[in-house]
């Protein structure tokens, strides 16, 4: 039996859902005469309401429930930017449908599974104090304040994007092949672009999908796309997942451009100033890895393969490679050095008119902070610059925390080994450098190939180079250069008409020209320098032969790359003609001049030219070179080296900057 208080429950609860049944209906007869368009005036309200901005819904809507998302169709939308942006529509369009995620709508979230575009017009745009127009808070900086997008379909349409503190503005237009775009993985959608990035001009052309998978990690988005950003030129064709966050990025990729360091303003990490290069290879991309291997191509005349890859999401990208070459230009490793374009041995001019040797291209230390990088550069066979007989090539670079460092960069030089370690120092203004350089049996004959006289040379020459300096190129860092410079040769034999040239012995001279060169040995040469604010003073200058020493005195001023040596013969066997003179190396390491004492040699041919007038035997007299005879004990020669008058005209190191 029904007790009186469950007869009251029971009638309320039938009240209430006579009710709601009543409201259903009403709701349901109304849809039916009027349609959803009652929803407009509302929606329109609520978008000012929430964003500020101004909803425009011209067009029929309609509306079709399901589980778990509703489909809502509207016909001509037309949805403002706000007051600052440049376009005054972030979105017109003939038709969009929406597919609405009613559980998170339940939750308050405004979620879109899906969203179609009929022959709509969008353009996003970020203003300099990073406000972006696509966050629909009323300040457009809360970025929650967005809707959420699982994937786009596109038809035609315009797609812009500007910010005007990166300085980039593009213009997207878009197709498809159908009307109604089905299959995500054929390339329905057809596309142009155009405008700038960073600065730099942009146009690209390509296909892809007709169906933008925005958040969808498990449909990869094909794409194939031919373009260009600035100088820099690209070729993909692959697929791409997760268009928002690039989940992952699988395709083939050809580059090409004027200079690698032109990457710059497009990756963020900075690459080393290189000639012209071309690249192609594969272009992997999974959670912070970007690995671009199996790639051949070329940098100036040089030959590369291998991989490159970055890692993202530390302090900095961390960079490594690894480099193979078989055929690598000498002359396209001068920019890594500072050397200008075809540089690395021959001279160019400075802004004076002055022609130097040295590198002073200015390093740019301050992009080194954008990236720690490890490579590997082999190289099997160096195409020389000119004669320099340089072989093969092993370099490790290694860039942490804006110091770089060459660890080894070996070559194969004139049958030698030129071993090197360089430190450069960029967190310091300017560059603080160290080198070490080791020499290990170089032989002579190869080393100057091109130089008759040496042919028959087959001394080894040893040697170490310990420097620090500091500047911004390797000119300054030399030009500021303190440390030690020596160079050895022991044993080995010699040309004898070159030592009879460096002694002025011209009977010597004229007998070898009608019979022919010989051999002489060669006991040791040393070279032996003190480097001190960016000049080279000898220690030591020494070259010992059977026939010849010659001892020498002077400085290289590397800041203004001037010579100033001399070198006196003493000849050990006695020569019936020779006009005895200091040898001079003087001017610039582009135009060195060699020269004799002409006061010294006139002063000897006129006495000898007096005494003939007396007695025609005594005219050899001022010519005989007696020479001091046995040969000398070598360091014993190093000795007197060091204790040789250092020439009067030896220039002091001028006190102005280095140009």
């Amino acid at each position: 039996m029904v007790s009186p208080t469950q007869s009251v429950l029971l009638r309320s609860l039938m009240w209430a859902g006579g009710s709601l049944l009543g409201l259903v209906l009403l709701a349901v007869l109304t849809i039916a005469l009027v349609g959803w368009n009652w929803l407009r005036a509302p929606l329109e309200r609520l978008a000012i309401q929430k964003t500020g901005r101004e909803l425009v819904l011209s067009g029929d809507l309609t509306m079709k429930f399901g589980w778990p998302v509703a489909r809502l169709h509207a016909a001509g939308v037309a949805y403002a930017n706000p007051s600052w942006a440049k376009e005054k529509q972030m979105v017109t369009a003939e038709g969009v449908e929406v597919s609405v995620d009613l559980p998170a709508l339940l939750r308050r979230e405004l979620a879109f599974t899906e969203v179609r575009l009929d022959h709509a017009a969008i353009f996003l745009e970020q203003s300099p104090d990073r406000r972006k127009s696509w966050l629909l808070d009323l300040n457009q900086q809360d970025e929650n304040a967005r809707i959420h997008i699982g994937r786009v379909a596109l038809d035609h349409g315009t797609l812009g994007y500007d910010d005007a503190s990166q300085r980039t503005s593009i213009r997207t237009q878009l197709s498809t092949a159908s009307g109604a775009p089905s299959n995500p993985k054929k390339h329905d959608l057809n596309f142009t672009a155009t405008g700038q990035f960073k600065g730099l001009p942009v146009k690209a052309q390509g296909t892809g999908g007709p169906v933008l998978a925005l958040r969808d990690t498990s449909q990869p988005y094909p794409l194939k796309l031919t373009g260009s950003v600035g100088p820099t030129h690209v070729q993909v064709d692959g697929t791409i997942t997760g268009l928002l966050a690039l989940t992952a990025v699988d395709m083939q990729m050809a580059l090409s451009g004027a200079s690698l360091e032109q990457l710059y303003p497009l990756l963020g990490i900075a690459f080393p100033v290189t000639l012209a290069y071309t690249a192609e290879g594969h272009l992997l991309h999974k959670e912070n890895r970007w690995r671009f291997e199996k790639f051949t191509g070329r940098v100036g005349a040089s030959d590369l393969a291998g991989f490159v890859e970055v890692v993202t999401g530390g302090k900095r990208p961390a960079l490594s490679a690894a480099l193979t070459s078989k055929l690598l230009a000498l002359d396209d490793l001068g920019s890594l050095i500072g050397a200008r374009s075809g540089s690395v041995t021959r001279a160019v001019k400075d802004p004076l008119g002055q022609a130097r040797v040295l590198p002073d291209l200015p390093f740019n230390a301050a992009r080194w902070d954008s990236v720690d990088a490890d490579v590997l550069l082999t190289a099997k066979t160096l195409r020389r610059a000119e004669a320099l007989p340089l072989e093969d090539l092993n370099v490790h670079l290694t860039l942490r925390d804006s110091v770089l460092t060459l660890d080894p960069l070996n070559f194969g030089l004139a049958g030698g080994q030129l071993q090197t370690r360089i430190t450069l120092d960029g967190r310091a203004t300017p560059i603080q450098a160290t080198a070490q350089v080791r020499a290990r049996k170089v032989l002579l004959a190869k080393l100057f190939p091109t130089v008759d006289l040496s042919h028959t040379s087959i001394g080894q020459i040893n040697g170490e180079f310990d420097l620090a300096g500091s500047g911004n190129s390797v000119g300054s860092m030399l030009a500021s250069a303190n440390g030690k410079l020596g160079l050895v040769v022991a044993g080995g034999q010699i040309s004898k008409l070159m030592m009879e040239k460096a002694g002025l012995h011209l009977w010597e001279i004229l007998s070898l020209n009608l019979t022919g060169d010989k051999l002489v040995k060669l006991r040791c040469a040393v070279a032996d320098f003190n480097v001190k604010a960016g000049v080279m003073q000898t220690d030591a200058l020494v070259f010992d032969t059977q026939i010849t020493t010659l001892l020498g005195s002077g400085s290289i001023d590397l800041a203004h790359e001037k010579l100033d040596l001399t070198l006196t013969p003493k000849t050990k066997a006695t020569s019936p003609v020779a006009l005895r003179s200091p040898i001079y190396i003087r001017g610039s390491f582009a135009q060195p001049q060699v020269s004799i004492d002409k006061g010294r040699v006139a002063a000897r041919a006129v006495g000898a030219v007096a005494l003939g007038l007396l007695n025609p035997l005594l005219a050899l007299l001022p010519l005989i070179d007696a020479g001091p005879g046995q040969d000398s004990d070598c360091g014993q020669l190093v000795r007197d080296a060091r204790a040789w008058p250092r020439p009067a005209s030896a220039p002091a190191r001028a006190q102005t900057s280095h140009p």
